[in-house]
């Protein structure tokens, strides 16, 4: 587990095998597409989404211009899972819970720091083994101000919100969230777990 301080990521060589993704969403499908198989997991190529951004990818001046680059940053990376009665989602960057406009109650656990333009993980790492969870009620006041608070993070502490850090939180609601899990709406649920897998994968960028 990395713990604060901790060095974390290293210079190396691009190994053949990597796949090159461009979003978290596509990251998760080739994580997922051999994990079904019951093969080890591949080493992923970053070239952008939250993870990629969460890295310092957004920051690297050079980055949409080194296709051809063989040595860059190579990190170790957790892996979110979503469980439900009959199905499984893997996520690399968050999965969030919500109703229409963040209405009723929410649930967020993120992987990474950035969700869109929203820093809802401002205490998240990737390789930590831990997710940063989220969960509450807002009144559509306290939603406007949070939303343009989350741009930088500053939304929490909240009185109305729950966070903590885990490796495995139960999602139980009243009335079904839709599931959105790296950007892409995947399912409704009312019941689910939400877990992870420390340093399942390895990323580059």
């Amino acid at each position: 587990m990395i713990r604060p301080g901790d060095a974390y990521g290293e210079r190396s060589s691009l190994p053949d095998e990597a796949i090159e993704v461009g979003s978290d969403a596509e990251a998760g499908r080739c994580l997922a597409l051999a994990r079904r198989s019951g093969r080890p997991l591949p080493p992923l190529l970053l070239r952008g989404g939250d993870l990629y951004r969460t890295l310092g990818g957004a920051l690297r001046s050079d980055s949409a211009i080194r296709p051809q680059a063989t040595i860059g940053l190579r990190a170790p990376v957790d892996l979110g899972i979503l469980t439900t009665d009959t199905e499984e989602w893997l996520f690399v960057a968050h999965a969030v819970l919500r109703r229409p406009v963040w209405s009723g109650n929410f649930f967020v656990a993120m992987n990474a720091q950035w969700c869109g333009d929203l820093d809802l993980g401002p205490r998240s790492h990737p390789g930590d083994g831990l997710l940063d969870v989220t969960e509450g009620r807002l009144g559509i006041r306290q939603r406007l101000s949070a939303r343009s608070r989350a741009r930088s993070g500053s939304h929490l502490p909240h009185p109305r919100l729950s966070t903590r850090r885990a490796s495995v939180a139960a999602v139980s609601t009243e009335h079904p969230l839709a599931a959105r899990i790296d950007g892409v709406r995947r399912a409704v649920v009312s019941t689910a777990t939400i877990s992870v897998i420390p340093q399942a994968f390895i990323a580059y960028l």
